[in-house]
């Protein structure tokens, strides 16, 4: 036990959690705060946000939420890192997971649809990287991002045109950081979800969709948020994923391994 608390431990380190307050990301901040990091949840529901913090609590954990609005793009990122560290001395481990979804037909994706999921899923990931990226850089000690990227940033799934395309710009742009990134010792991962029952896609998780995942899913399940948190501490442990950058690391329950 001593051996892996000091392989996957994250005492005294400092996790900001972007989607927090979401059931994915939230089980991830769950993880953290249980392998000894102070977490700091950021998202738009103060009420979600209390029930999140109240089991992180219940737990011996230690957390905070900062809300915080990605719909328009221009996030405030540079408020938020000087509250983290005004609360908390420092950002070690980014966790970018807010994420919009739309299964919108193509011809009818609208300019205001496009813009929104767009400064959601790409533009709120690429200026969250650039400022906590800038200051784990600047305090020369590492740090990790994890970036939450989609099977369908790997390859497209139908009827969620606009996601697709965006979470692969995520993949992108996590290969490029971890590439510019490496010899200053803060690491750029994806983590790359299957199918996972959350609320930005069960609006397209009609009956015939399910049962085609299933065919293509090995498990013949989807997965539970909870069965993120080991890849999560993997990442981002300092010492367990120390080589580990520029990965895009599959949970899927054997998706990705399926083709007929």
């Amino acid at each position: 036990m001593e051996y892996l608390d000091s392989l996957f431990g994250l005492k005294g380190k400092v996790a900001l959690v972007i989607g927090g307050t979401g059931e994915l990301c939230g089980a991830m901040a769950e993880g953290l705060a249980q392998a000894g990091a102070e977490v700091a949840l950021v998202g738009r529901s103060e009420e979600k946000a209390a029930q999140r913090l109240k089991a992180i609590q219940e737990a011996g954990g230690s957390a905070y939420f900062k809300p915080l609005d990605l719909s328009n793009g221009d996030s405030g990122f540079d408020s938020l890192l000087e509250d983290v560290v005004r609360c908390s001395g420092k950002v070690d481990i980014l966790v970018n997971g807010a994420g919009m979804n739309a299964a919108t037909p193509f011809f009818d994706i609208s300019d205001e649809e496009f813009e929104e999921i767009l400064n959601v899923n790409v533009k709120a990931v690429f200026k969250a990287c650039r400022v906590f990226g800038e200051h784990m850089v600047e305090r020369g000690r590492g740090g990790s991002i994890i970036n939450i990227g989609s099977m369908s940033g790997i390859v497209p799934l139908s009827r969620v045109f606009t996601y697709s395309l965006t979470k692969a710009a995520v993949h992108n742009l996590s290969k490029n950081l971890a590439r510019e990134w490496a010899e200053r010792r803060v690491r750029v991962n994806t983590l790359v979800p299957g199918f996972f029952p959350a609320e930005q896609n069960r609006k397209v998780l009609n009956e015939d969709r399910i049962a085609s995942i299933m065919r293509h899913t090995p498990m013949n399940r989807f997965g539970n948020a909870e069965e993120l948190i080991g890849a999560t501490l993997l990442l981002a442990s300092e010492k367990a994923g120390s080589f580990i950058t520029g990965l895009e690391l599959v949970v899927d329950g054997g998706y990705s391994s399926m083709t007929i």
